[in-house]
């Protein structure tokens, strides 16, 4: 009447499957199971606390949240907050109080992609994790910092899961070949090559790589698993890339400061995993614009030009064209001088606004468009600097009168700004004698 679990299993995914049942079965993320590793204790121990695993999908938070109940004899309640909502959170608790009243037993309550809930949604958890009445397991691929409250992070210790080695994703491609109860003993067999093959393509996924195993086993012809069969399921994978998530945000800040340290070599390379990736290449012409001022700024005037083209090539040509033009713009931004006088000097000018205030433009600096501003003295002493030596001023004041005049902008002694620093220096030396300051004073 109700089916053999047989029959069940064979209507699981071979992933849900082969999903491990103790330690012993588990691969990969050593820092955490480790011996020794406090995770691998509180589960060795049957000790049960409130925690946030967090990594990269098929790495196994799920897996490691099972356990955890398993091991406390906790009973357990999976909820995934695409799904669920405060309501699903009200009726888990309604059952773990009955697990408590009428058999003693804990509750371990997971709820997958937590990052999904909203603050107040989160709020729900916190007075049955707080008084004892659940044990709460939340699993992420977001960095917890940013989306999760810190009430709840207060509350449950994070423990962060990396993405899986080779030699992991080989050990549980070849535990599921040789599981005869629950894997593919005794049906299929693949070479060598094909199955490193299916190890690349899973990039790190424990669950990508059974689903990928499955699929070319119903391939296979006679229980071989072929070459071909292999490389047409896994053709197509792209690498790990959140578009705006975590990966995406540490792939662009490796972007940047491989640009910054003039390394062409490792800015070509993270710029191809980002395109890689899928991600929008406009994207990275914008963020290559900051670092054409910001990084180089005056040293090589010319990088903002070359990666302004570099963008209107990509907005009118597309793709392969404009990518192209991009990666000469990101090697050109490399290999240029560095300089982040401006940058630095930008920052020093706004600290000086929020120090002084609104001051009052001094009266010869002033606009004097009508003959009312021009009787007021609006513009009057003013000093033409077309009209003087060397179009300079020289002894002409430019800042409020109220104000010590600030010296924000120090240009670096590599590319243009060489220059710069001297013809700056040479003003300054001119400015002094005019006051009849000795050289070198300031």
């Amino acid at each position: 009447m109700f089916g053999s679990r047989a029959a069940d299993d064979a209507t699981r995914p071979l992933a849900d499957r082969m999903r491990p049942t103790g330690l012993e079965e588990f691969f990969g993320q050593p820092q955490l199971v480790g011996d020794g590793k406090p995770l691998a204790r509180a589960i060795a121990d049957g000790r049960a606390h409130s925690m946030v695993f967090w990594g990269p999908p098929g790495t196994g938070k799920t897996t490691l949240a099972r356990m955890v109940a398993q091991h406390t004899d906790s009973h357990f309640i999976a909820l995934s907050a695409v799904m669920a909502g405060v309501k699903d959170v009200r009726a888990a608790v309604d059952e773990a109080r009955q697990q408590r009243d009428m058999y003693g037993r804990g509750t371990v309550l997971f709820l997958d992609e937590v990052h999904r809930f909203n603050k107040s949604q989160q709020d729900a958890f916190l007075p049955y994790v707080e008084d004892g009445t659940l044990v709460f397991i939340g699993a992420t691929t977001e960095n917890p910092s940013f989306e999760l409250n810190n009430a709840l992070l207060s509350r449950a210790r994070v423990y962060v899961l990396k993405a899986l080695d080779d030699a992991a994703i080989e050990s549980i491609l070849r535990r599921a070949l040789a599981d005869g109860a629950r894997g593919l003993a005794g049906r299929y067999r693949i070479g060598d090559e094909s199955l490193a093959l299916l190890v690349r393509a899973a990039d790190g996924d424990a669950r990508r790589a059974l689903n990928l195993l499955e699929i070319a086993a119903d391939l296979a012809e006679d229980g071989w698993i072929s070459d071909d069969a292999v490389a047409e399921v896994a053709s197509g994978g792209r690498r790990r890339f959140d578009n705006k998530g975590e990966y995406f945000y540490d792939q662009i800040s490796a972007l940047h400061k491989s640009i910054r340290g003039s390394d062409p070599d490792a800015s070509l390379y993270w710029l191809m995993r980002m395109q890689d990736g899928g991600c929008d290449p406009l994207y990275v012409a914008r963020r290559m614009i900051r670092v054409a001022s910001e990084d180089i700024g005056n040293a090589d005037p010319r990088a903002l030009r070359v990666t302004l083209d570099a963008w209107s090539v990509l907005e009118r040509l597309g793709s392969p064209e404009g990518e192209l033009a991009l990666a000469q713009a990101v090697v050109y931004l490399a290999c240029a001088p560095k300089s982040n006088a401006v940058y630095l000097a930008m920052k020093a000018a706004a600290a000086d606004v929020e120090a002084f205030g609104t001051l009052d433009v001094p009266m010869h600096l002033r606009n004097a468009p009508t003959r009312l501003m021009k009787d007021l003295g609006y513009g009057k002493g003013y000093r033409y600097a077309h009209d003087e030596q060397d179009a300079l001023a020289i002894g002409e004041t430019y800042f409020p009168d109220d104000m010590r005049p600030g010296r924000y902008y120090h240009p670096v002694p590599r590319g243009l700004e060489i220059r710069i620093k001297e013809k700056l220096e040479d003003i300054e030396r001119r400015r002094r004698e005019a006051r009849g300051e000795p050289p070198g004073e300031q």
